[in-house]
């Protein structure tokens, strides 16, 4: 698993290096198919419950799953966020990271940062002995207290051999509650904030999740594991 998920942090530092505007969403995912390849992994994505690209590359207002297409164009300003898992010798390595696109406004900018350190906090809480919700409620409490809303209808999960396994992990909840966290547990950690109401809709590709008032959103998100010193970012390249 961590080999899965280094190739997994190699290809999205490959993607974060290529962004600029006047790619497109499908150039993204060449990219990332490619690399996936390069490094001998098997993107992880393609064909799961019929999803028909390698990477999720949702813009602005696109929470999660985002389809890739030749005709969506990035823009300046645009902040994009790119999921990504891979298989390697029969394990998952799953990860997410959110990037603008040229210079980005200010709110955007913060959101991307809420984001990226509710991750954190909820990953400072993946520590064995700890409850589930104790990581759910870090992410929360952080990302509220920043002003951002959290995603409900969509979690992390447990991911192993397979990409997404039981216990599911939401970003929200109160502590204290849920399955104890033990050593060799492998959860996927993903928050996804946005700017406005935390309500989304699916879009007519019944793929495409959007926030329900137009607002930005932003998604973050590691493999990590529990282990006896505390939680391991397994998705680092």
């Amino acid at each position: 698993m961590r080999e899965a998920g280094r190739i997994v942090a190699l290809t999205l530092l490959e993607l974060e290096d290529k962004i600029r505007p006047g790619l497109t969403t499908a150039d993204l995912d060449a990219i990332a198919e490619r690399t996936a390849y390069a490094l001998g992994a098997i993107p992880a994505f393609k064909g799961y419950q019929g999803y028909p690209a390698s990477l999720c590359v949702s813009i602005n207002d696109e929470v999660v799953h985002g389809i890739p297409n030749p005709a969506r164009v990035l823009r300046e300003g645009d902040i994009v966020s790119l999921d990504f898992g891979v298989i390697y010798r029969d394990f998952v390595g799953d990860a997410a990271i959110t990037v603008g696109v040229g210079t980005i406004s200010p709110l955007a900018e913060k959101l991307l940062r809420v984001t990226r350190e509710a991750l954190e906090a909820g990953i400072q809480q993946a520590r064995a002995g700890n409850h589930l919700s104790d990581i759910s409620h870090a992410v929360q409490a952080y990302a509220e207290q920043n002003g951002f809303s959290v995603v409900r209808q969509y979690v992390g999960h447990g991911v192993g051999r397979r990409m997404h396994e039981e216990p599911q992990v939401p970003n929200f909840g109160p502590p204290h509650r849920g399955p104890i966290l033990r050593p060799g547990m492998t959860l996927a950690i993903e928050p996804m904030l946005n700017t406005g109401t935390a309500e989304t809709e699916v879009r007519p590709d019944n793929w495409t999740v959007v926030t329900k008032d137009g607002g930005l959103s932003a998604h973050f998100e590691h493999t990590i594991a529990i282990t006896a010193n505390g939680p391991e970012i397994l998705t680092l390249p």
